[in-house]
Formats: structure tokens, C-alpha cells, sequence
């Protein structure tokens, strides 16, 4: 029997941080109904309803003024229920896809217009497109301006990061890390996984989202995070980005406020102009929301 997961936190409170104008939740995902967007049979858990209308309070909660879905595993690449949210987020949205290499030019280019932004590539997980034909969607997906999202679910006592650091920075295209890469913090940061990450984003080509923290350390703020946030912003904080990763999916610790996973912002980069370039800028540029607002 496939399991539910718990729900995010029903009340988000408002945070002590106060979001810059253009603030950016650059990971969320949303669910249901099932009735009308079916879960794929290669799902590892189920998921209550986390609609469109309820990520749209979050984010007047938050003070965020932008998103970006993220196509999930629960869906493998049936990518309706994010493309139809992209209408729904009562907010300037972008969205990253899930897609097989079998997929027209025709409809990368209809996907363009709708929004999306890049395709995501699931390490772990047997309904995600297959990471074989991600150097080929990659050069087809070039001239389109998006990049490659990579999510490590699972590394089976490897270190898939440092394996695949020479491939992903041959490719065609930008590289976008969910979740600082799966970083466990008591790896520390001389772990190959973190070497490798902080290598990719000396290029300037990478991109890492500080995201998930809640799944790696023990309580919020997360500080244990901060040795490894300081690394990062002393590479190139131009290449930062800050997600919720609501609604905390197959997460089953107690369940954080999300405004908890903004506040964190607050111990991890205390500068608040750093703090803008991260939340405001640094996705702007990357998701083409400047473009939007002219």
C-alpha cells in the first residue's frame, strides 16, 4: 500500500523576514484533485491535496511576489497539473517540466510560451525521465534559453554529484541543483558531493537552490546549513536561489512552518542586500522574469 504523506503546516504565519519587492519562491509543487490530474503508478508516496488556491495564501502569507513550479516524481512526466497552476498562482510563474526525449520541437516551443523555464531530471526515482537522454534534451533545449534542473532523491552510498560534476558541465546548457544537492551536513563541507557542487558553481553556469533544509538538519534555522551557505556565497552568490519546497512532501519529521523556511534567510545570509540578489535578482535573470515585467 503506497503511503500518504502528512500535510504542510495549515497555518503559515506571517515571517519576520519582510520579502523585497519581487521576492522569488523559485521550488514549489503543487497536487490534486486526483480525480482530474491521476498520480503516476511509479509514485513512491501519495499526496493531499496541496492546490493552487492554497499555495496562492502561502505565498500573500510569505510577502512572495513570484514562483516557480516544479514538475515532481508523483507525476512522472504528465506535466498537465503544473502547466494548468501556472494560470492559477495568482502570481508572475514559471514552471520546470518533465519531459522524454520523444517530445516534439512543436511542443517545446508551446511549452515555452507557456512558461516553462527547464526541464528536471530525478536522481533515485523509476518514473523520472531517464538521466540518458538528458545530454540530448539539453541541446535541443538550448536555443530556447532554459537550463537542466537536477534532483538527487537517493545516492545508494555513492556520490552521484562528484560522478556526473564533468558531464553536467559539459553541457550545452545552465545546471540548477535542488536542495543544495542533497548535502547532509554532517558530511561536512570537504564531502565530495559539496567539492563538487562548489566546483560546478565556480563555472557560473550552475545554479543551487538553498531549499530543504528541514530534510537534512535537525531545527530551524537550520544552522547547521551555514558553514556550507557561506561557501557557496563566497564562490558566487550570483548563482543562489531560495525555495520553500512546499508542501514538504515524504517528510516525516514534524512538520516546519514554511515561514520558518523563509525566516532561515535571516541566519544564513544576514546582508540584506545579499539577501535581495538572492530572493529578487538572482531569479529574475534566471527564469526571464525581468522580461515579464517590462
Amino acid at each position: 500500500m503506497i503511503e500518504l504523506c502528512q500535510p504542510p503546516d495549515p497555518s503559515p504565519r506571517t515571517p519576520v523576514l519582510k520579502c523585497p519587492p519581487g521576492a522569488t519562491d523559485c521550488h514549489v509543487h503543487v497536487y490534486g484533485p486526483v480525480a482530474r490530474y491521476p498520480v503516476a503508478s511509479t509514485r513512491a508516496f501519495d499526496v493531499p491535496d496541496a492546490l493552487p488556491s492554497t499555495l496562492n495564501e502561502l505565498l500573500d502569507t510569505l510577502g512572495i511576489d513570484r514562483v516557480v513550479l516544479v514538475q515532481p516524481s508523483g507525476y512522472g512526466t504528465d506535466n498537465r497539473r503544473h502547466l494548468d497552476a501556472l494560470s492559477e498562482a495568482g502570481r508572475p510563474a514559471r514552471m520546470i517540466a518533465s519531459l522524454r526525449a520523444d517530445v516534439s520541437d512543436a511542443e517545446l516551443e508551446r511549452l515555452n510560451s507557456a512558461g516553462v523555464r527547464g526541464i528536471r531530471y530525478t536522481i533515485g526515482h523509476a518514473g523520472a525521465a531517464p538521466l540518458e537522454e538528458m545530454p540530448e534534451m539539453a541541446r535541443r533545449i538550448a536555443s530556447l534559453g532554459w537550463h537542466v534542473q537536477l534532483h538527487v532523491m537517493s545516492d545508494c552510498g555513492r556520490d552521484p554529484l562528484a560522478e556526473m560534476q564533468g558531464a553536467l558541465s559539459s553541457l550545452p546548457v545552465d545546471v540548477v541543483l535542488d536542495h543544495v544537492g542533497s548535502v547532509r551536513p554532517s558530511g561536512g563541507i570537504n564531502q565530495p558531493t559539496f567539492k563538487a557542487l562548489l566546483g560546478l558553481l565556480e563555472t557560473g553556469r550552475c545554479w543551487v537552490k538553498l531549499s530543504a533544509a528541514y530534510r537534512v538538519a535537525e531545527a530551524p534555522p537550520y544552522a547547521e546549513m551555514k558553514p556550507f551557505v557561506d561557501a557557496m556565497l563566497e564562490v558566487n552568490p550570483d548563482r543562489l536561489l531560495w525555495g520553500s519546497d512546499w508542501p514538504h512532501v515524504a517528510f516525516k519529521g514534524k512538520m516546519p512552518n514554511t515561514a520558518d523556511l523563509l525566516d532561515q534567510m535571516l541566519t544564513w545570509v544576514p546582508d540584506e542586500l545579499m539577501r535581495t540578489r538572492i530572493l529578487v535578482e538572482n531569479p529574475a535573470r534566471l527564469y526571464g522574469f525581468e522580461e515579464a515585467a517590462r
